[in-house]
């Protein structure tokens, strides 16, 4: 098992079933403290292993400091959650009850592991209806809490979300413990003409992170071969946990299906492609990518079009939320110049550049029917904003291929992204 030996520094998701905010690892503990005063229920929400258990402690901690009262109860105990089961009041009985705090004071409840609840969404919907004042829930959870396309009305009003994503570059960085070179980075970010002396350790890490991605215990481990051993555990162990609780019947085909979206990234979903592949029902394919996606392992970029219909009935295009599990279905490791699917590589970590940078809402790939494509659109508004195409070297890049795209979008700023940068007309990807 997965240890969480580390500290914690710190859809396509849908926007229809929540409101999703998403944010660094040093900046999430302070939102969450500041949600405190909020009658609404605080949930962290984000995929197996990426340190939501740590923040809910710390949180905890906090609470206790401010001299509050506070309990933190796991529903990984098979005792509370078997008892909590029978009617959700029954949490009480492991906790102060609200009936019995002075006027002022307030009970705050850290639930981790919400979603093993028989019914987590009623629990939650009881304690605010008839505890909103009295009552401050902060609940961690994962896939089961938020498989149930019925959520959006369950809850509504009566939470905030908050998301968890394995570590940034940065984040990775100091849990390397190579602050030193965190501050070198900064600056290489900061200033175009600065020239630092320590950039080849700095991108020896950031070749390192693309090949084994942000999940904490993976970034801790040093020794290549155990950190591949860790990237098994988290598909083997942990991604069938998700299946198992989503009651998957054909798990081979599912698991089929997560290695052939490894081996296309970047490229348009064809649902009717991989059920023919698959020699299963398009319903079924469908179902699959929606809890991939409920259980934070992808995402589906939708395309830039002039209608919401149309970019929900055109191909999205396939990104892995971590580059470790990405690479470890692929099983492909190694020296990124020397990868044959280097360019994919690239391309969906600046995915998770651009998730972190924007937030996924505003994020889309234009796309025509003869072939022209840009990989990223950032949209400010339906003509105004920013655009990206990712390549691996500077040379690869031609401004005449693009004509129809800047003819058609004047006001959407095109800039290539690129890991080899031979001159200044390009953006390095290691410090955009």
């Amino acid at each position: 098992m997965l240890i969480e030996k580390y500290p914690i520094i710190f859809d396509w998701q849908s926007k229809i079933y929540y409101l999703c905010i998403a944010m660094n690892r040093e900046k999430i503990l302070e939102a969450l403290k500041k949600h405190l005063t909020d009658k609404r229920h605080s949930i962290l929400i984000g995929a197996r292993q990426v340190g939501k258990t740590t923040v809910a402690k710390q949180l905890t901690e906090y609470l206790k400091k401010q001299n509050k009262k506070v309990f933190y109860l796991t529903f990984e105990d098979p005792e509370i959650l078997a008892e909590i089961n029978t009617h959700p009041e029954k949490i009480f009985n492991y906790t102060f009850h609200p009936d019995n705090l002075k006027t002022k004071e307030r009970l705050y409840i850290v639930i981790d592991e919400v979603q093993y609840a028989a019914n987590p969404t009623n629990l939650l919907k009881l304690l605010y209806d008839k505890y909103e004042s009295k009552v401050k829930i902060i609940a961690t959870g994962s896939i089961a809490f938020y498989i149930d396309r019925n959520f959006k009305d369950s809850l509504a009003g009566r939470k905030k979300i908050f998301e968890l994503y394995t570590l940034s570059f940065k984040e990775f960085l100091h849990f390397k413990k190579a602050d030193e070179l965190l501050e070198e980075y900064e600056q290489m970010q900061k200033r175009v003409n600065y020239k630092s002396l320590k950039e080849k350790q700095i991108r020896l890490f950031f070749d390192e992170y693309l090949n084994y991605g942000g999940y904490p215990a993976v970034v801790l481990e040093n020794n290549i071969t155990y950190k591949k051993d860790l990237l098994a555990e988290l598909v083997n162990s942990y991604m069938k946990k998700d299946v198992l609780e989503a009651n998957v019947r054909e798990d081979l085909k599912f698991f089929n299906l997560v290695k052939i979206l490894a081996h296309q990234t970047g490229d348009l979903v064809n649902q009717n492609e991989l059920s023919n592949t698959l020699k299963t029902a398009v319903g079924t394919i469908d179902n699959y990518l929606y809890l991939l996606r409920k259980c934070f392992h992808i995402h589906l970029l939708p395309p830039k079009s002039g209608t919401i219909r149309k970019e929900l009935t055109k191909m999205p295009k396939i990104y892995f939320n971590d580059l470790g599990m990405r690479n470890y279905l692929c099983n492909t490791f190694g020296k990124i110049e020397q990868r044959v699917d280097k360019g994919a590589l690239i391309e969906n970590y600046t995915y998770i550049r651009l998730r972190e940078l924007y937030g996924i809402e505003p994020l889309r790939f234009w796309r025509t029917a003869d072939g022209n494509e840009v990989d990223f659109i950032v949209e400010e508004n339906s003509h105004k904003g920013k655009a990206y195409e990712v390549k691996f070297a500077e040379s690869q890049f031609r401004a005449t291929k693009y004509k129809k795209f800047t003819e058609n979008y004047p006001d959407f700023n095109l800039k290539p992204l690129v890991y080899q940068r031979e001159t200044k007309k390009a953006i390095d990807l290691l410090v955009f």
